[in-house]
């Protein structure tokens, strides 16, 4: 690697971790949806991950989790001192990066038709999922700004799925490494809270504590895949725009 390699890594580390900071600590972080607020902050990481590789990525990850500890501390909630765990704060946002780049990495070069089905099928489904989002915040009597959002982002799923389907000669890396990378996020938060702190994380929000287990991997279903569309369709968006 040479100076010139190494100075635009370190540009792109410090660029992304200071967007990433920002995002932590303004509302821009997350986008309300009714019945589930997603998070953004997870997406300077993954695009650091598929520009610069998973080491990279992983950097910007770890100020990613630094941001969530002085959240944690000085913004505290019910649930933040989960958050005052590294596991759980900065471990998960490390595997972000590194995964999210071995992802784009194994990938980048191929373009095959089982790749594309997985894709279907993972379009199909967080398709679904939004689909009854929608209905459920129209049901519900969600505010017009979460009914909207929740819309546009059903639109936007649909016209991916199409896409997708049309599209055989497209390579579909980016998009899965932007999967990989989110559910990274969410599975393995989700798991050591539940790990570490099940009974204390749900007694804090007032659920009972036999509805620990649901409510946990349930939040991974129901933040995990909105959050992943948002990632696909933004950092697809972004990579190519700084590709030109």
């Amino acid at each position: 690697m040479n100076n010139k390699e190494k100075t635009r890594k370190m540009v792109t580390v410090a660029m992304l971790g200071a967007i990433t900071m920002v995002l932590g600590f303004t509302p821009m972080g997350y986008i309300p949806l009714g019945l589930i607020n997603i998070t953004t902050m997870h997406i300077p990481v993954i695009i650091a991950a598929i520009l610069e590789g998973p080491i990279v990525g992983g950097l910007v990850g770890f100020i990613f989790g630094l941001s969530s500890i002085a959240n944690a501390m000085l913004r505290p909630g019910p649930i933040s001192f989960v958050f005052y765990n590294p596991i759980i704060s900065v471990l998960p946002r490390i595997l972000i990066g590194i995964f999210a780049g071995l992802a784009f990495k194994g990938l980048k070069d191929k373009n095959n038709e089982k790749i594309r089905k997985i894709s279907l099928i993972l379009w199909t489904i967080l398709t679904g999922f939004l689909i009854y989002l929608v209905f459920y915040n129209l049901t519900h009597q969600a505010k017009i700004y979460q009914i909207v959002i929740s819309i546009v982002i059903t639109i936007i799923a649909i016209c991916m799925l199409y896409l997708t389907y049309k599209n055989k000669n497209s390579n579909l890396s980016v998009a899965i490494a932007s999967f990989v990378g989110t559910m990274t996020n969410t599975l393995f938060v989700m798991g050591f809270i539940y790990l570490f702190y099940a009974e204390k994380y749900v007694t804090a929000l007032g659920i009972s504590v036999e509805a620990a287990r649901s409510t946990i991997f349930g939040a991974i279903i129901t933040n995990g895949l909105p959050e992943a569309i948002m990632s696909i369709v933004l950092v697809s968006a972004i990579v190519k725009a700084v590709r030109r």
